[in-house]
């Protein structure tokens, strides 16, 4: 007599935010993939959807609160998760059939709301189903993000970060080599390292060493990055290793001889936020624009191909034009390769809301649109610069040949990380090639944020 197979249960996800919530989902789904839940790639097929939302602005709030609703009207069965969990009464007071709320990496709870509302399948053949080493992925095949800690120290005036994932909460290093090493193994070439704090990696553990491969590691963001380096593919190549999040601490100048050896990818994304001293201490940030520019030149001394990337809030309360021009000055100076700009949004709970003389909305995009261009004709000088070089690319996207039958790509260069930066954008690429390829690639042409090439 054949055994009947029971029906898996499906579970679909809808993931909001960051990167850092980008790594709860997939963790939240291998854990369900664990208990026997089959994925499902739209409202219809799901039994039930997994909402994980962002909180950081009110923007990404309300987008949230839509994505919430399309779940709703679309499926009808529906846990929210995520940093806007603790805001329960909202979300009740606008879709009170939500099933269940839990917050930000409340792993368990999200995994025990999903087997109130759907039941995993009983049967040997379908529950304890073995996860592969790397777990469910969201992003492609060949890059991955890799968490190194929760939380953050910081009391930023425009941040509500700590009161949603609460303090500095360091992951054991040799957990994390062991979870990169897996990852590389099950394919990924490129590893992005993420936290909400990457310098401040080990502070809340005190730098507590573990053992790996016969000897000792601190949990520290050098020793952790010189590890990162020694991996390897099955084919032997060297995995590039991006670090993302990076408060410019004295210890990051550690890091950039290993970007020099090669064992670090040469790229830094510091969240310098503005420029202006009074700018900065009204936000509670530190205030040493004048030395960030001696150590961006002596970094670019010790690795002339580093690439930083940055991000600047502007109109934030009390910023004046001459704050403004302060920062665009400081910018020139800089010569800072990637560079995204964001105008001030009030957060609730944040202490920025209650400072004195708030920018006005049309001044603030007044100084969105200046500060777009100058950043723009900065990436498109450094940009034209690698023009006849020749640069390693990792491909990310092969094309269908045309009607002439040339095939183009799509990858990027060591100084763009994935749904941030630029590409490199290729013709007449082999019919082989393959997305996670790492290839030469001569720079052809470039424009204000891409590079355009052949394979050499």
């Amino acid at each position: 007599m054949a055994t009947q197979i029971p029906d898996q249960k499906r579970v679909g996800m809808v993931s909001l935010g960051c990167p850092k919530a980008l790594v709860d989902s997939e963790r939240i789904l291998t854990s369900l993939r664990a208990d026997g839940y089959a994925m499902s790639a739209d409202y219809a097929g799901a039994d039930v959807v997994l909402v994980n939302t962002c909180g950081f602005l009110d923007s990404a709030k309300e987008e949230s609160l839509e994505a919430i609703g399309e779940a709703i009207a679309e499926n009808g069965r529906v846990i929210v998760t995520g940093c806007m969990g603790d805001e329960a009464e909202l979300i009740r007071a606008r879709f009170p059939q939500v099933l269940a709320i839990t917050g930000a990496h409340q792993y368990e709870d999200v995994v025990k709301a999903v087997h109130e509302a759907a039941p995993p399948s009983q049967g040997p053949f379908v529950d304890l189903i073995p996860a592969n080493d790397a777990g469910v992925k969201l992003t492609p095949r060949h890059y991955s993000y890799l968490k190194i800690s929760e939380g953050c120290n910081h009391a930023c005036a425009f941040c509500i970060i700590p009161s949603l994932r609460g303090k500095l909460a360091s992951r054991r290093v040799d957990a994390v080599l062991r979870e990169a090493e897996k990852l590389v193994a099950a394919g990924t070439k490129e590893l992005l390292v993420i936290s909400q704090d990457t310098s401040a990696y080990g502070v809340d553990i005190r730098h507590e060493e573990r053992m790996w491969k016969g000897h000792p590691v601190r949990a520290h963001m050098a020793d952790l990055a010189r590890e990162l380096g020694q991996l390897r593919t099955p084919q032997g190549e060297t995995p590039w290793v991006r670090l993302h999040y990076v408060y410019p601490y004295p210890h990051v100048d550690q890091v950039i001889p290993l970007m020099a050896e090669g064992l670090l990818t040469p790229y830094l994304d510091i969240p310098f936020q503005h420029a202006s001293p009074k700018v900065l201490r009204a936000m509670k940030r530190p205030a040493n624009e004048a030395k960030v520019l001696e150590r961006l030149k002596s970094w670019r001394a010790i690795c002339p191909d580093i690439a930083v990337r940055s991000s600047f809030v502007v109109g934030f309360p009390g910023e004046t034009e001459e704050d403004f021009r302060y920062l665009l000055d400081w910018l020139e100076d800089a010569q800072l390769d990637r560079v995204g700009a964001f105008r001030f949004e009030p957060v609730e709970g944040a202490a920025a809301n209650a400072l004195p003389d708030p920018v006005p909305e049309e001044v603030k995009e007044e100084r969105y649109a200046r500060i777009m261009d100058v950043t723009a004709r900065i990436s498109a000088a450094k940009l034209a610069a690698k023009i006849g070089r020749t640069l390693p690319v990792i491909i990310d996207e092969v094309g269908e040949p045309d009607e002439d039958g040339d095939v183009g790509a799509a990858g990027r260069s060591q100084a763009d990380a994935p749904e941030i930066d630029g590409a490199v954008y290729l013709r007449n690429v082999p019919e082989s090639l393959r997305a996670g390829d790492f290839v030469q690639v001569e720079i052809e042409d470039a424009d204000a944020h891409d590079l355009f090439g052949v394979i050499v």
